[in-house]
């Protein structure tokens, strides 16, 4: 039998001096008695995992707003897959994958419903504006309650590494700087995968210098990019890529961007116009009437005002869930017997 004692022993038998052990961690905001069996990393990977945050994910977009075909990514699998992409460089690196692995599952449990579509709506109409990454933290500090607490009490080093994936932030961890270029390589290279399976791109639209240093298939490009981090990051106090790859990525990142994140193919006129009003009014419909939501997030309107509180819920939503919500509120439908987050 092997105890939560041996297993941080282990890491520092196993793991690069570099890498974060366990047993170092800054702790959580609420200290609590350790698990028997389970390293604090991976206690607070369970907890996202078995979390309402996590599951709502599944419902909720990744690029395409209705996608027609059980193969496009989802919020969910988006998830998974840098999961996967920085559990695999922490491993080259022989950093702790329980922390990377901790960081990547939690990374977009704060995305809105709708997507980035989504996101920049509430960015727009919520005073201070909204950034995903903020309101991950927010959902494992304050929005996750359970029968023993109110969050997830996680570790600092998995909080820091959720709110500094995204933008300028840098983690102070290695493998919250892995999960950050993670989160790049997998979106930009999935997305990739089902722009061309949803028609909007063929394989000879892609740039041809870019795919030339990256790769010419999705698993080649998957594979180079994690090489390239892997080589340039060895022995080092920081992540990195070289500067090659770097700029190809970040070429490439500026392609779809023109071609696919912002293509009327992928977001017509129609569906963004339906985004917007459909966020917009959920927010505003719930911002004048905050005693209309849950009890939890009207105790939040009591706690923090009524516009947290909106926001709170409405960028919880699932895409289908938000819509109907919308048809019953503003088109007279009746509701459906689903649940409510």
């Amino acid at each position: 039998m092997q105890f939560r004692t041996d297993l941080e022993k282990n890491e520092y038998l196993r793991l690069d001096p570099r890498a974060c052990k366990a047993a170092d961690s800054r702790g959580r905001k609420d200290p609590e008695e350790k698990c028997q069996f389970r390293t604090d990393f991976q206690r607070d990977r369970d907890r996202i995992v078995h979390s309402k945050a996590f599951r709502r994910l599944m419902h909720k977009t990744q690029v395409f707003l209705s996608p027609e075909g059980d193969h496009y990514r989802t919020r969910l699998t988006h998830t998974l897959e840098v999961a996967q992409v920085a559990r695999t460089i922490a491993r080259i690196l022989n950093y702790n994958e329980d922390l990377t692995e901790a960081i990547a599952l939690g990374h977009d449990l704060g995305h809105t419903p709708f997507g980035h579509s989504g996101e920049a709506v509430l960015n727009r109409i919520y005073p201070g504006g909204f950034k995903h990454n903020e309101q991950s933290l927010r959902v494992v500090d304050r929005l996750e309650e359970t029968s023993k607490r109110t969050g997830l009490n996680l570790t600092e080093e998995v909080r820091n590494g959720i709110l500094c994936h995204s933008g300028d932030l840098k983690a102070f961890t290695l493998e919250g700087q892995i999960v950050g270029i993670s989160d790049r390589i997998a979106y930009i290279n999935h997305d990739i995968d089902d722009a061309i399976r949803g028609g909007v791109l063929s394989p000879e639209d892609l740039p041809a210098e870019e795919i030339r240093v990256l790769g010419s298939t999705h698993s080649s490009r998957i594979n180079n990019l994690i090489r390239d981090l892997a080589e340039n990051s060895s022995g080092r106090d920081e992540i990195r890529q070289s500067p090659e790859f770097r700029e190809a990525l970040m070429d490439l990142r500026r392609f779809m961007f023109r071609n696919v994140y912002n293509s009327q193919k992928v977001k017509d006129v129609e569906d963004l116009e339906k985004v917007e009003r459909i966020v917009e009014s959920l927010y505003g419909y719930y911002l004048d009437r905050p005693e209309e939501m849950p009890e939890f997030y009207f105790r939040i309107a009591e706690d923090d005002g009524p516009a947290a509180a909106a926001r709170d819920y409405v960028s919880g939503m699932t895409d289908h869930f938000a819509s109907a919500l919308y048809g019953v509120l503003f088109e007279g439908k009746m509701p459906e017997q689903r649940g409510v987050i």
